[in-house]
């Protein structure tokens, strides 16, 4: 493949870590190299619903191979038939590797589905009944176990503020504070 065609799909896949509301479709990823390794995770208390609301976006391909790697089981992402398996896998891949303290108390992640876009994946949680948030303490190491090349990128909302950080391997811990 040449190296033009991979710069444009890593150009469109980045591009689109930054769209608002993916549109969802389902297409096979196919095995391909990408020059960086990157996840996104989404932070955003919605205070008229008084919950935590959590994204988090990686490329398709290296979440379905790590949850492969981790639970010695083959699926495929793109298939309806493993919708299911990856239901069950991925909040416990998830809770081994996102951590949340609201105001220096830890809280649970409840998950609430995935959807494949192209070449990511978006994976959702909330966390329930958060009245309000003045801190947020974070360890992030999603896809740490994949590539030692995984860079994770926080963007913590609270109040209309946003706030983003970088993290890479090996370090995972973050604060936020409002």
């Amino acid at each position: 493949m040449p190296i033009v065609s991979l710069i444009y799909q890593w150009f469109l896949f980045s591009a689109s870590f930054f769209s608002p509301t993916p549109e969802v479709k389902a297409v096979h990823v196919h095995p391909a190299f990408h020059p960086f390794y990157i996840a996104v995770t989404e932070i955003h208390h919605n205070a008229k619903d008084k919950d935590l609301e959590v994204s988090c976006k990686m490329f398709a391909e290296d979440l379905e191979q790590i949850i492969e790697k981790d639970f010695k089981v083959s699926l495929d992402i793109t298939t309806e038939k493993d919708k299911a398996r990856f239901d069950q896998l991925i909040p416990q891949y998830i809770s081994k590797h996102l951590s949340i303290k609201v105001d220096g108390k830890p809280v649970t992640l409840s998950y609430i589905g995935f959807e494949q876009d192209k070449e990511s994946a978006f994976c959702y949680f909330e966390v329930p009944h958060t009245e309000s948030v003045r801190s947020l303490d974070i360890s992030n190491s999603i896809l740490y176990d994949f590539n030692e090349g995984q860079i994770n990128i926080v963007h913590a909302t609270v109040g209309g503020k946003r706030q983003s950080m970088k993290v890479t391997y090996p370090e995972s811990g973050i604060s936020f504070k409002w």
